[in-house]
């Protein structure tokens, strides 16, 4: 076994969910009262007057009493400051015999401690068309449940862009089914509010002059409460933005990046929408998000929010009105 294991992820429920896993593994039949000892740095709730440093360093370094290896946790360990951190990674470099430390990191996987630790656990979808999918798949296996196909694609569908959530529905299904196969009908009723989806979703399907798309996808945003109207706005607006700089210039994707100061698949995006617009229908575009911008901060008003929905009709309307005039102007240009 590691003598030092890293979960780490972007999400913090995502790295709950993994850690209280990961805890549950690394223990295996030890009893927690001997052999866990568990940690969260900065914790405010804390009646200790002790700097929960000395007390992680001395934990990591004494021996285990009653049971043969002992497991100190650490959590949220990207709040311990610089010389805590690299008290902690001098600890992983010459690790006490019989002590697994497991720390638990919100963020990147390039933290210094996770960078360091001896195993790491990145949790979370990773890139490509089907990460998503492999995660739920992945995640569902995990706790033994039995999918089908259909089922798989109902679960990532519904959620999105919220996988933090499918740990905890997977949990819900193994206690109410077991490993008893399931079907959309038994995973339906645990789903809840539906998902966000990514943002380059909305500008794929204005890319392609797909107005219904475009509206259903922008209505999903807003009815997950993922992104609210002006969020989406100041989405657009960037992308826009940024063809309007490339545009007439000779360059690629490369050297678009580095002028945008973007990575190069949105510098990529951005010329392709500077080549297929043109300078005049991109200054369409942007007008068009500006009066949209200007509405939204009160230039227009289509009633107050549904008690029952929660939805503001007059977010709703110009989102979908705009989303749709911009997949209009690429509609147009094909024709």
């Amino acid at each position: 076994m590691s003598s030092s294991i890293c979960v780490v992820a972007d999400e913090a429920t995502l790295v709950y969910d993994a850690l209280h896993n990961v805890i549950n593994e690394t223990l295996g039949e030890l009893e927690p009262a001997f052999a866990l000892q568990d940690f969260t740095a900065k914790d405010a709730g804390s009646l200790s007057d002790v700097p929960v440093m000395s007390q992680i360093l001395e934990a990591l370094n004494t021996p285990p009493f009653l049971v043969p290896r002992r497991v100190v946790v650490v959590r949220d360990a990207q709040n311990l400051n610089a010389d805590e951190a690299s008290q902690l990674v001098a600890w992983i470099k010459q690790p006490a015999p019989d002590i697994t430390l497991v720390v638990a990191v919100v963020g990147p996987k390039t933290n210094k401690i996770a960078k360091a630790a001896e195993e790491l656990r990145a949790v979370g979808p990773g890139t490509g068309r089907d990460a998503k999918a492999i995660f739920v798949l992945d995640t569902f296996t995990n706790y033994g449940l039995e999918a089908d196909a259909a089922t798989l694609s109902l679960v990532g569908k519904h959620l999105g862009d919220d996988v933090a959530r499918v740990d905890a529905l997977a949990r819900t299904l193994q206690n109410i089914y077991g490993t008893a196969p399931l079907l959309p009908k038994h995973v339906e009723p645990y789903l809840g509010e539906v998902g966000d989806v990514p943002g380059w979703d909305l500008t794929d399907a204005i890319d392609r002059g797909n107005v219904g798309q475009a509206i259903r996808v922008a209505r999903r945003m807003l009815d997950s409460r993922g992104k609210a109207g002006l969020q989406i706005i100041n989405m657009l607006q960037r992308d826009y933005l940024q063809a309007a700089r490339v545009e007439g210039l000779q360059l690629d994707t490369d050297a678009a990046a580095v002028l945008l100061g973007a990575k190069p698949t949105p510098a990529g995006k951005a010329l392709t929408r500077a080549r297929a617009l043109g300078v005049d229908r991109i200054g369409d575009a942007i007008a068009l998000i500006a009066q949209a911008d200007g509405d939204l901060k009160g230039g227009v008003s289509y009633g107050g929010k549904d008690l029952e929905s929660d939805q503001d009709p007059t977010e709703l309307t110009v989102i979908e009105v705009l989303v749709a005039r911009l997949a209009r102007l690429n509609g147009t240009r094909r024709r």
